[in-house]
Protein backbone atom coordinates (compact mmCIF):
# COMPACT_ATOMS: atom_id res chain seq x y z
CA UNK A 1 0.00 0.00 0.00
CA UNK A 2 1.24 3.23 -1.23
CA UNK A 3 1.84 5.85 1.22
CA UNK A 4 3.02 9.89 1.48
CA UNK A 5 3.71 12.06 3.80
CA UNK A 6 2.72 16.27 3.52
CA UNK A 7 2.56 19.12 5.87
CA UNK A 8 -0.96 20.04 4.63
CA UNK A 9 -3.62 17.93 2.52
CA UNK A 10 -6.24 19.89 0.77
CA UNK A 11 -9.35 17.78 -0.27
CA UNK A 12 -11.38 19.63 -3.31
CA UNK A 13 -10.25 21.36 -5.91
CA UNK A 14 -12.68 24.00 -5.92
CA UNK A 15 -11.99 27.46 -5.30
CA UNK A 16 -11.64 27.32 -1.55
CA UNK A 17 -8.96 24.65 -1.94
CA UNK A 18 -7.03 25.80 -4.59
CA UNK A 19 -6.90 29.21 -2.43
CA UNK A 20 -5.91 27.18 0.80
CA UNK A 21 -3.20 25.49 -0.84
CA UNK A 22 -1.89 28.12 -2.71
CA UNK A 23 -1.23 30.08 0.35
CA UNK A 24 -0.05 27.01 2.22
CA UNK A 25 2.21 26.50 -0.83
CA UNK A 26 4.12 30.02 -0.29
CA UNK A 27 4.61 29.91 2.85
CA UNK A 28 6.83 27.01 1.92
CA UNK A 29 4.90 23.88 2.94
CA UNK A 30 4.96 20.51 1.32
CA UNK A 31 1.02 20.69 0.04
CA UNK A 32 -0.92 18.51 -1.56
CA UNK A 33 -4.40 19.00 -3.06
CA UNK A 34 -7.02 16.26 -4.22
CA UNK A 35 -9.42 16.77 -6.97
CA UNK A 36 -12.11 13.78 -7.84
CA UNK A 37 -12.65 15.40 -10.87
CA UNK A 38 -9.70 15.54 -14.22
CA UNK A 39 -9.97 19.81 -13.62
CA UNK A 40 -9.90 21.87 -10.85
CA UNK A 41 -12.57 24.88 -10.10
CA UNK A 42 -15.83 23.10 -8.82
CA UNK A 43 -18.57 25.34 -9.53
CA UNK A 44 -15.88 27.94 -10.96
CA UNK A 45 -15.50 25.99 -14.13
CA UNK A 46 -15.56 27.14 -18.36
CA UNK A 47 -15.69 24.01 -20.73
CA UNK A 48 -15.53 24.60 -24.59
CA UNK A 49 -17.78 21.97 -26.64
CA UNK A 50 -18.22 22.57 -30.83
CA UNK A 51 -16.31 25.90 -30.40
CA UNK A 52 -18.97 27.01 -27.73
CA UNK A 53 -17.09 27.70 -24.42
CA UNK A 54 -20.21 27.82 -21.35
CA UNK A 55 -19.87 28.59 -17.78
CA UNK A 56 -21.14 25.38 -15.94
CA UNK A 57 -21.14 27.41 -12.50
CA UNK A 58 -21.24 30.89 -11.74
CA UNK A 59 -22.13 32.93 -14.67
CA UNK A 60 -20.01 36.49 -13.87
CA UNK A 61 -18.00 37.09 -10.67
CA UNK A 62 -18.31 39.82 -7.61
CA UNK A 63 -14.95 40.93 -6.53
CA UNK A 64 -16.55 41.85 -3.00
CA UNK A 65 -13.13 43.09 -1.97
CA UNK A 66 -11.60 39.72 -1.96
CA UNK A 67 -11.12 38.31 -5.19
CA UNK A 68 -8.61 41.13 -6.32
CA UNK A 69 -6.73 41.46 -3.59
CA UNK A 70 -6.30 37.74 -3.52
CA UNK A 71 -4.71 37.99 -6.57
CA UNK A 72 -2.87 41.16 -6.13
CA UNK A 73 -1.62 39.50 -3.03
CA UNK A 74 -0.49 36.41 -4.93
CA UNK A 75 0.97 38.77 -8.22
CA UNK A 76 -1.51 36.95 -10.66
CA UNK A 77 -2.64 38.45 -13.37
CA UNK A 78 -6.79 38.32 -14.57
CA UNK A 79 -8.00 39.92 -17.80
CA UNK A 80 -11.40 40.54 -17.20
CA UNK A 81 -14.15 42.62 -18.88
CA UNK A 82 -17.31 44.46 -16.81
CA UNK A 83 -20.55 41.75 -16.79
CA UNK A 84 -23.79 44.49 -17.13
CA UNK A 85 -26.90 43.14 -15.97
CA UNK A 86 -30.33 43.40 -17.86
CA UNK A 87 -33.42 43.10 -15.81
CA UNK A 88 -37.08 42.08 -17.88
CA UNK A 89 -40.69 41.32 -17.33
CA UNK A 90 -42.75 40.46 -20.61
CA UNK A 91 -41.24 42.96 -23.24
CA UNK A 92 -40.16 45.51 -20.98
CA UNK A 93 -36.46 45.43 -20.58
CA UNK A 94 -33.75 47.60 -18.75
CA UNK A 95 -30.09 47.88 -18.60
CA UNK A 96 -28.40 48.50 -15.62
CA UNK A 97 -26.18 50.77 -15.60
CA UNK A 98 -25.25 53.12 -12.47
CA UNK A 99 -27.23 53.48 -9.39
CA UNK A 100 -29.47 55.66 -11.47
CA UNK A 101 -31.27 52.57 -12.80
CA UNK A 102 -32.80 52.10 -9.93
CA UNK A 103 -35.35 54.39 -10.78
CA UNK A 104 -35.39 52.65 -14.49
CA UNK A 105 -35.88 49.47 -12.20
CA UNK A 106 -38.85 50.96 -9.72
CA UNK A 107 -40.55 52.28 -13.59
CA UNK A 108 -40.62 48.68 -14.67
CA UNK A 109 -42.69 47.49 -11.53
CA UNK A 110 -44.67 50.43 -12.11
CA UNK A 111 -45.58 49.57 -15.27
CA UNK A 112 -46.31 45.88 -14.42
CA UNK A 113 -48.13 47.12 -10.93
CA UNK A 114 -49.83 50.26 -11.27
CA UNK A 115 -52.23 50.39 -8.13
CA UNK A 116 -48.58 49.29 -6.49
CA UNK A 117 -46.79 52.16 -6.63
CA UNK A 118 -46.61 53.31 -3.32
CA UNK A 119 -45.37 49.90 -2.03
CA UNK A 120 -42.96 49.97 -4.89
CA UNK A 121 -41.40 53.28 -3.61
CA UNK A 122 -40.87 51.60 -0.14
CA UNK A 123 -39.37 48.82 -1.86
CA UNK A 124 -36.78 50.89 -3.93
CA UNK A 125 -35.96 53.25 -0.38
CA UNK A 126 -35.09 50.09 1.72
CA UNK A 127 -32.72 48.99 -1.83
CA UNK A 128 -31.18 52.23 -1.43
CA UNK A 129 -30.31 51.55 1.77
CA UNK A 130 -28.78 48.49 1.97
CA UNK A 131 -26.82 50.01 -1.17
CA UNK A 132 -25.07 51.71 1.24
CA UNK A 133 -24.78 49.13 3.75
CA UNK A 134 -23.36 47.29 0.67
CA UNK A 135 -20.69 50.14 -0.23
CA UNK A 136 -18.97 49.73 3.19
CA UNK A 137 -19.44 45.74 3.78
CA UNK A 138 -17.14 45.74 0.17
CA UNK A 139 -16.27 48.97 0.39
CA UNK A 140 -12.10 48.45 1.42
CA UNK A 141 -9.72 45.33 0.10
CA UNK A 142 -10.25 42.89 2.98
CA UNK A 143 -7.39 42.67 5.76
CA UNK A 144 -7.04 39.12 5.51
CA UNK A 145 -5.15 39.27 2.32
CA UNK A 146 -3.27 42.30 3.23
CA UNK A 147 0.16 42.34 4.88
CA UNK A 148 -0.72 44.43 8.04
CA UNK A 149 2.89 43.85 9.07
CA UNK A 150 4.40 45.90 6.19
CA UNK A 151 1.80 48.00 5.20
CA UNK A 152 0.98 50.12 8.80
CA UNK A 153 -0.45 53.14 6.58
CA UNK A 154 -3.73 50.36 5.46
CA UNK A 155 -4.35 50.18 8.90
CA UNK A 156 -4.45 54.08 10.06
CA UNK A 157 -5.68 54.68 6.54
CA UNK A 158 -8.23 52.25 5.57
CA UNK A 159 -9.31 49.79 8.53
CA UNK A 160 -9.55 52.02 11.69
CA UNK A 161 -12.01 54.86 9.65
CA UNK A 162 -13.65 52.22 8.09
CA UNK A 163 -14.22 49.57 11.20
CA UNK A 164 -17.01 51.89 12.77
CA UNK A 165 -19.17 51.73 9.82
CA UNK A 166 -18.64 48.21 9.73
CA UNK A 167 -19.35 47.29 12.73
CA UNK A 168 -22.73 49.17 12.03
CA UNK A 169 -23.85 47.28 8.89
CA UNK A 170 -23.21 43.75 10.76
CA UNK A 171 -25.68 45.00 12.79
CA UNK A 172 -28.17 46.20 10.19
CA UNK A 173 -27.37 42.59 8.37
CA UNK A 174 -28.15 41.01 11.24
CA UNK A 175 -31.72 42.72 11.74
CA UNK A 176 -32.62 41.37 8.26
CA UNK A 177 -32.35 37.55 8.72
CA UNK A 178 -35.94 37.25 7.88
CA UNK A 179 -36.52 35.12 4.57
CA UNK A 180 -37.13 37.72 1.86
CA UNK A 181 -40.72 36.24 0.90
CA UNK A 182 -41.57 36.94 4.75
CA UNK A 183 -40.12 40.58 4.81
CA UNK A 184 -41.86 41.96 1.67
CA UNK A 185 -44.94 41.26 3.16
CA UNK A 186 -44.42 43.79 5.63
CA UNK A 187 -44.85 46.46 3.14
CA UNK A 188 -46.07 44.59 0.00
CA UNK A 189 -49.42 43.80 -0.13
CA UNK A 190 -49.54 42.22 -3.91
CA UNK A 191 -48.58 38.45 -3.98
CA UNK A 192 -47.31 38.76 -7.80
CA UNK A 193 -44.84 41.99 -7.19
CA UNK A 194 -43.16 39.99 -4.34
CA UNK A 195 -43.11 36.93 -5.90
CA UNK A 196 -41.58 39.35 -9.55
CA UNK A 197 -39.24 40.80 -6.53
CA UNK A 198 -38.17 37.06 -5.00
CA UNK A 199 -38.82 34.07 -7.25
CA UNK A 200 -35.37 34.35 -8.76
CA UNK A 201 -33.74 33.87 -4.96
CA UNK A 202 -33.15 30.76 -3.19
CA UNK A 203 -35.70 30.03 -0.32
CA UNK A 204 -35.88 31.64 2.62
CA UNK A 205 -32.55 33.90 1.18
CA UNK A 206 -31.93 36.30 4.36
CA UNK A 207 -33.64 39.57 3.20
CA UNK A 208 -30.82 41.88 3.47
CA UNK A 209 -28.98 39.77 0.81
CA UNK A 210 -31.86 39.20 -1.31
CA UNK A 211 -32.56 42.78 -1.26
CA UNK A 212 -28.26 43.93 -1.93
CA UNK A 213 -29.05 42.45 -5.61
CA UNK A 214 -29.05 45.74 -7.30
CA UNK A 215 -25.25 46.74 -5.45
CA UNK A 216 -24.33 43.27 -6.73
CA UNK A 217 -25.43 43.45 -10.74
CA UNK A 218 -23.29 46.93 -11.12
CA UNK A 219 -20.34 45.09 -9.97
CA UNK A 220 -20.08 41.81 -12.02
CA UNK A 221 -16.98 41.14 -13.97
CA UNK A 222 -16.12 38.30 -16.45
CA UNK A 223 -12.77 36.74 -17.05
CA UNK A 224 -11.49 37.33 -20.62
CA UNK A 225 -11.82 33.23 -21.67
CA UNK A 226 -15.11 32.83 -19.07
CA UNK A 227 -15.08 32.17 -15.10
CA UNK A 228 -13.40 29.16 -15.18
CA UNK A 229 -9.83 31.44 -15.87
CA UNK A 230 -10.13 32.29 -11.89
CA UNK A 231 -9.73 29.03 -10.62
CA UNK A 232 -6.90 28.27 -13.75
CA UNK A 233 -4.52 31.25 -12.65
CA UNK A 234 -4.94 29.81 -9.39
CA UNK A 235 -4.30 26.50 -10.04
CA UNK A 236 -1.01 27.44 -12.09
CA UNK A 237 0.22 29.43 -9.24
CA UNK A 238 -0.29 26.76 -7.03
CA UNK A 239 2.04 24.69 -9.10
CA UNK A 240 4.38 27.19 -9.57
CA UNK A 241 5.02 27.54 -5.69
CA UNK A 242 5.51 24.07 -5.27
CA UNK A 243 2.19 22.51 -4.48
CA UNK A 244 1.34 19.40 -6.15
CA UNK A 245 -2.23 18.51 -7.45
CA UNK A 246 -3.52 14.98 -7.68
CA UNK A 247 -7.08 15.07 -9.81
CA UNK A 248 -9.32 12.11 -10.45
CA UNK A 249 -8.91 10.96 -6.92
CA UNK A 250 -11.84 10.38 -4.72
CA UNK A 251 -11.06 10.25 -0.71
CA UNK A 252 -13.17 7.54 0.97
CA UNK A 253 -11.46 7.56 4.06
CA UNK A 254 -10.28 10.56 6.99
CA UNK A 255 -8.72 8.77 10.50
CA UNK A 256 -7.52 11.62 12.00
CA UNK A 257 -5.53 9.46 14.64
CA UNK A 258 -3.88 8.42 12.27
CA UNK A 259 -3.65 11.92 10.59
CA UNK A 260 -3.90 9.91 7.59
CA UNK A 261 -6.85 10.00 4.21
CA UNK A 262 -6.76 7.15 1.73
CA UNK A 263 -8.16 7.00 -1.55
CA UNK A 264 -10.24 4.90 -3.68
CA UNK A 265 -6.88 3.06 -4.85
CA UNK A 266 -5.89 2.17 -1.12
CA UNK A 267 -3.07 5.08 -1.27
CA UNK A 268 -2.92 6.41 1.87
CA UNK A 269 -1.97 10.29 2.13
CA UNK A 270 -0.55 11.17 5.66
CA UNK A 271 -0.54 14.67 6.86
CA UNK A 272 -0.09 17.19 9.99
CA UNK A 273 -3.04 19.23 9.05
CA UNK A 274 -5.88 18.38 6.71
CA UNK A 275 -8.06 21.45 5.24
CA UNK A 276 -11.41 19.82 3.56
CA UNK A 277 -12.67 22.04 1.30
CA UNK A 278 -15.36 19.51 -0.37
CA UNK A 279 -19.02 18.91 0.87
CA UNK A 280 -19.14 18.43 4.40
CA UNK A 281 -21.84 15.77 4.92
CA UNK A 282 -19.21 13.65 3.03
CA UNK A 283 -16.85 14.22 5.53
CA UNK A 284 -18.44 13.19 8.40
CA UNK A 285 -19.97 10.03 6.54
CA UNK A 286 -16.41 8.96 5.76
CA UNK A 287 -14.54 9.55 9.29
CA UNK A 288 -12.95 7.08 11.00
CA UNK A 289 -13.17 7.85 14.39
CA UNK A 290 -9.94 5.32 15.67
CA UNK A 291 -8.68 5.42 19.09
CA UNK A 292 -9.83 9.12 19.33
CA UNK A 293 -10.80 10.43 22.72
CA UNK A 294 -14.40 9.77 23.89
CA UNK A 295 -14.79 13.58 24.38
CA UNK A 296 -13.63 14.55 20.45
CA UNK A 297 -15.49 11.48 19.46
CA UNK A 298 -19.27 12.67 20.95
CA UNK A 299 -18.34 16.57 19.66
CA UNK A 300 -17.53 14.50 16.51
CA UNK A 301 -20.88 12.77 16.70
CA UNK A 302 -23.01 15.68 17.63
CA UNK A 303 -21.84 17.70 14.48
CA UNK A 304 -22.41 14.79 12.31
CA UNK A 305 -25.81 14.13 13.50
CA UNK A 306 -26.46 18.17 12.63
CA UNK A 307 -25.10 18.52 9.46
CA UNK A 308 -26.52 14.82 8.39
CA UNK A 309 -30.23 16.80 9.41
CA UNK A 310 -29.48 19.53 7.33
CA UNK A 311 -30.14 19.40 3.66
CA UNK A 312 -28.16 21.34 0.59
CA UNK A 313 -29.51 24.74 -1.02
CA UNK A 314 -31.11 25.31 -4.09
CA UNK A 315 -30.21 23.84 -7.45
CA UNK A 316 -30.29 24.74 -10.64
CA UNK A 317 -31.49 23.60 -14.04
CA UNK A 318 -29.16 24.91 -16.89
CA UNK A 319 -29.94 24.53 -20.47
CA UNK A 320 -26.78 25.06 -23.24
CA UNK A 321 -27.53 26.06 -26.65
CA UNK A 322 -25.68 26.20 -29.43
CA UNK A 323 -27.32 28.93 -31.90
CA UNK A 324 -26.32 29.98 -35.49
CA UNK A 325 -26.84 33.18 -34.96
CA UNK A 326 -24.66 36.49 -34.49
CA UNK A 327 -23.99 37.87 -30.50
CA UNK A 328 -25.18 40.80 -31.88
CA UNK A 329 -28.59 40.02 -32.40
CA UNK A 330 -28.65 39.03 -28.43
CA UNK A 331 -27.39 42.68 -27.66
CA UNK A 332 -30.25 44.19 -29.35
CA UNK A 333 -32.44 42.85 -27.20
CA UNK A 334 -30.02 42.58 -23.54
CA UNK A 335 -26.77 42.18 -22.04
CA UNK A 336 -24.76 39.00 -21.69
CA UNK A 337 -26.14 38.59 -18.03
CA UNK A 338 -30.05 38.61 -17.83
CA UNK A 339 -32.31 38.49 -15.27
CA UNK A 340 -35.75 37.77 -17.22
CA UNK A 341 -39.39 37.06 -15.69
CA UNK A 342 -41.87 36.05 -19.48
CA UNK A 343 -45.02 37.11 -17.53
CA UNK A 344 -46.06 39.68 -14.83
CA UNK A 345 -48.56 36.90 -12.77
CA UNK A 346 -45.32 35.18 -10.58
CA UNK A 347 -45.32 31.96 -9.42
CA UNK A 348 -47.15 32.23 -6.42
CA UNK A 349 -47.25 28.56 -4.66
CA UNK A 350 -46.69 26.53 -8.53
CA UNK A 351 -42.86 26.33 -7.49
CA UNK A 352 -42.89 25.63 -3.57
CA UNK A 353 -46.54 24.33 -2.59
CA UNK A 354 -47.70 22.57 -5.73
CA UNK A 355 -44.23 20.50 -5.97
CA UNK A 356 -44.34 19.87 -2.77
CA UNK A 357 -47.76 17.99 -2.38
CA UNK A 358 -46.68 16.35 -5.70
CA UNK A 359 -43.49 15.12 -4.47
CA UNK A 360 -45.08 13.93 -1.34
CA UNK A 361 -46.52 11.16 -3.06
CA UNK A 362 -43.67 9.39 -3.23
CA UNK A 363 -45.76 5.86 -4.03
CA UNK A 364 -47.97 7.45 -6.92
CA UNK A 365 -45.88 10.23 -8.64
CA UNK A 366 -48.05 10.46 -11.67
CA UNK A 367 -46.24 11.35 -15.27
CA UNK A 368 -49.12 13.51 -16.57
CA UNK A 369 -49.73 15.73 -12.98
CA UNK A 370 -45.91 16.44 -13.33
CA UNK A 371 -45.70 17.78 -16.67
CA UNK A 372 -49.18 19.82 -16.23
CA UNK A 373 -47.29 21.21 -13.50
CA UNK A 374 -43.92 21.81 -15.66
CA UNK A 375 -45.88 23.70 -17.85
CA UNK A 376 -47.42 26.16 -15.41
CA UNK A 377 -43.73 26.45 -13.69
CA UNK A 378 -41.58 26.86 -16.92
CA UNK A 379 -43.84 29.67 -18.34
CA UNK A 380 -44.20 31.68 -14.47
CA UNK A 381 -40.50 31.31 -13.60
CA UNK A 382 -37.71 33.92 -13.73
CA UNK A 383 -34.64 32.65 -15.57
CA UNK A 384 -30.97 33.63 -15.66
CA UNK A 385 -29.77 33.72 -19.00
CA UNK A 386 -25.97 34.12 -19.58
CA UNK A 387 -24.15 34.67 -22.94
CA UNK A 388 -20.64 34.59 -22.56
CA UNK A 389 -19.67 35.95 -26.49
CA UNK A 390 -21.33 39.55 -25.70
CA UNK A 391 -18.79 39.40 -22.84
CA UNK A 392 -15.77 37.61 -24.62
CA UNK A 393 -16.13 37.51 -28.33
CA UNK A 394 -14.06 34.72 -28.35
CA UNK A 395 -16.32 32.40 -26.75
CA UNK A 396 -18.08 31.64 -29.49
CA UNK A 397 -17.35 30.44 -32.98
CA UNK A 398 -18.18 33.54 -35.64
CA UNK A 399 -21.27 34.37 -36.68
CA UNK A 400 -22.64 31.86 -33.34
CA UNK A 401 -23.38 32.25 -30.09
CA UNK A 402 -23.98 30.14 -26.97
CA UNK A 403 -26.52 29.99 -24.86
CA UNK A 404 -26.61 29.62 -21.34
CA UNK A 405 -30.53 29.79 -19.29
CA UNK A 406 -30.90 28.47 -15.96
CA UNK A 407 -33.53 28.26 -13.53
CA UNK A 408 -33.87 27.11 -9.78
CA UNK A 409 -34.94 23.50 -9.74
CA UNK A 410 -35.80 20.60 -6.89
CA UNK A 411 -33.25 18.30 -6.18
CA UNK A 412 -36.34 15.64 -5.23
CA UNK A 413 -38.04 16.24 -8.09
CA UNK A 414 -34.96 14.83 -10.65
CA UNK A 415 -34.37 12.27 -8.12
CA UNK A 416 -38.05 10.72 -7.66
CA UNK A 417 -38.41 11.12 -11.59
CA UNK A 418 -34.88 9.19 -12.19
CA UNK A 419 -36.18 6.58 -9.83
CA UNK A 420 -39.56 6.09 -11.46
CA UNK A 421 -37.54 5.72 -14.51
CA UNK A 422 -38.23 8.90 -16.86
CA UNK A 423 -35.61 10.98 -16.29
CA UNK A 424 -34.37 11.41 -19.92
CA UNK A 425 -37.95 11.77 -21.12
CA UNK A 426 -38.00 14.43 -17.92
CA UNK A 427 -35.09 16.56 -18.83
CA UNK A 428 -35.97 16.74 -23.02
CA UNK A 429 -39.49 17.97 -22.42
CA UNK A 430 -37.89 20.51 -19.64
CA UNK A 431 -35.34 21.63 -22.34
CA UNK A 432 -38.25 22.17 -24.88
CA UNK A 433 -40.44 23.75 -22.30
CA UNK A 434 -37.91 26.40 -21.82
CA UNK A 435 -36.59 26.85 -24.98
CA UNK A 436 -40.46 27.50 -26.28
CA UNK A 437 -40.99 30.25 -23.60
CA UNK A 438 -37.70 32.50 -24.38
CA UNK A 439 -38.40 31.72 -28.11
CA UNK A 440 -41.88 33.27 -27.69
CA UNK A 441 -41.21 35.85 -25.34
CA UNK A 442 -37.99 37.49 -25.68
CA UNK A 443 -36.27 35.93 -28.56
CA UNK A 444 -38.61 35.38 -31.03
CA UNK A 445 -35.43 34.16 -33.60
CA UNK A 446 -33.88 31.54 -31.55
CA UNK A 447 -36.19 28.27 -32.32
CA UNK A 448 -35.74 28.22 -35.80
CA UNK A 449 -31.19 28.96 -34.81
CA UNK A 450 -30.56 26.38 -32.51
CA UNK A 451 -28.18 23.87 -33.74
CA UNK A 452 -27.68 21.79 -30.67
CA UNK A 453 -28.46 21.59 -27.12
CA UNK A 454 -28.04 19.90 -23.46
CA UNK A 455 -28.46 20.12 -20.26
CA UNK A 456 -27.12 20.24 -16.38
CA UNK A 457 -29.40 19.02 -13.84
CA UNK A 458 -28.98 18.70 -9.74
CA UNK A 459 -28.11 15.16 -10.16
CA UNK A 460 -25.38 16.61 -12.44
CA UNK A 461 -24.26 19.06 -10.18
CA UNK A 462 -23.98 16.27 -7.20
CA UNK A 463 -22.57 13.76 -9.65
CA UNK A 464 -19.61 15.87 -10.86
CA UNK A 465 -19.13 18.41 -7.88
CA UNK A 466 -20.08 16.19 -5.21
CA UNK A 467 -22.53 19.21 -4.15
CA UNK A 468 -25.26 17.35 -1.54
CA UNK A 469 -28.91 17.43 -3.15
CA UNK A 470 -27.07 19.63 -5.74
CA UNK A 471 -26.87 22.70 -4.04
CA UNK A 472 -24.85 25.62 -5.40
CA UNK A 473 -24.18 27.77 -2.05
CA UNK A 474 -23.92 25.04 0.74
CA UNK A 475 -26.88 25.26 2.72
CA UNK A 476 -30.22 25.38 2.35
CA UNK A 477 -31.36 28.66 4.62
CA UNK A 478 -33.30 27.14 7.47
CA UNK A 479 -33.85 27.94 11.01
CA UNK A 480 -31.34 25.97 12.22
CA UNK A 481 -28.05 26.58 10.22
CA UNK A 482 -25.05 23.85 11.12
CA UNK A 483 -22.63 25.93 9.89
CA UNK A 484 -21.57 29.85 10.94
CA UNK A 485 -23.62 32.75 9.27
CA UNK A 486 -22.27 35.85 11.23
CA UNK A 487 -19.96 37.89 9.41
CA UNK A 488 -18.26 39.35 12.57
CA UNK A 489 -17.12 35.79 13.44
CA UNK A 490 -16.32 33.88 10.02
CA UNK A 491 -13.10 33.53 11.13
CA UNK A 492 -14.46 30.27 13.10
CA UNK A 493 -16.01 28.76 10.46
CA UNK A 494 -12.97 26.67 9.50
CA UNK A 495 -12.56 25.55 12.68
CA UNK A 496 -13.88 21.35 13.19
CA UNK A 497 -14.26 19.21 16.58
CA UNK A 498 -11.54 16.89 14.21
CA UNK A 499 -8.11 17.39 15.55
CA UNK A 500 -6.33 19.18 12.60
CA UNK A 501 -8.61 18.97 10.50
CA UNK A 502 -10.25 22.31 9.41
CA UNK A 503 -12.98 22.99 6.61
CA UNK A 504 -13.18 25.74 3.52
CA UNK A 505 -15.47 26.62 0.99
CA UNK A 506 -19.18 27.22 0.33
CA UNK A 507 -20.53 24.65 2.82
CA UNK A 508 -18.32 26.18 5.88
CA UNK A 509 -20.45 29.47 6.02
CA UNK A 510 -23.75 30.76 4.88
CA UNK A 511 -24.72 32.75 2.77
CA UNK A 512 -21.23 31.04 0.50
CA UNK A 513 -20.42 32.40 -2.95
CA UNK A 514 -17.01 32.51 -4.76
CA UNK A 515 -15.62 35.63 -2.36
CA UNK A 516 -16.70 33.81 0.87
CA UNK A 517 -15.42 30.88 -0.55
CA UNK A 518 -11.97 32.20 -1.40
CA UNK A 519 -11.85 34.14 2.48
CA UNK A 520 -12.27 30.66 4.31
CA UNK A 521 -9.80 28.87 2.08
CA UNK A 522 -7.34 32.03 3.08
CA UNK A 523 -8.55 31.45 6.85
CA UNK A 524 -8.15 27.97 6.74
CA UNK A 525 -4.50 28.54 5.72
CA UNK A 526 -3.63 31.45 8.39
CA UNK A 527 -4.75 28.75 11.00
CA UNK A 528 -1.93 26.47 10.23
CA UNK A 529 0.12 28.64 9.64
CA UNK A 530 -0.28 30.46 13.21
CA UNK A 531 0.00 26.95 14.75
Amino acid sequence: MTENKYDTVVVGGGIAGLTAATYLSRAGGKVLLIEKNNVCGGLVNTFCRNGFCYDAGVRALLDAGIIFTMLNDLGIRLDVVKSPVSVGIGNKIINIKDTGSLSDYRNLLVKFYPDDEKDIDELVRIIRKIMKHMDVLYGIENPVFKDLVHEPGFILKKILPWFPRFLFTVGKINRMKTPVEEYLKNFIKNPSLRDIISQHFFKNTPSFFALSYFSLYLDYFYPKGGVGRLAEVIHDKLLSLGGEIRTNTLITEVTPSEKLVKDSNNIIYRYNNLVWAADLKTLYRIIEKGNLPSETVKSIEETKEKMLSCRGGDSVFTLFLEVDAPPEAFAEIAHGHFFYTPSGQGLGETHRKELSDLLARSVDLKKEEILSWLGRFTGLNTYEISIPALKDPAMAPEGKTGVIISLLAEYDLFRKVQEAGWLEEFTNELESRILKVISETVYPFLSDKVISRFSFSPLSIENRVGSSEGGITGWAFTDSMPVINKIQIADRAVLTPIPSVYQAGQWVYSPAGVPMSILTGKLAADRILKR
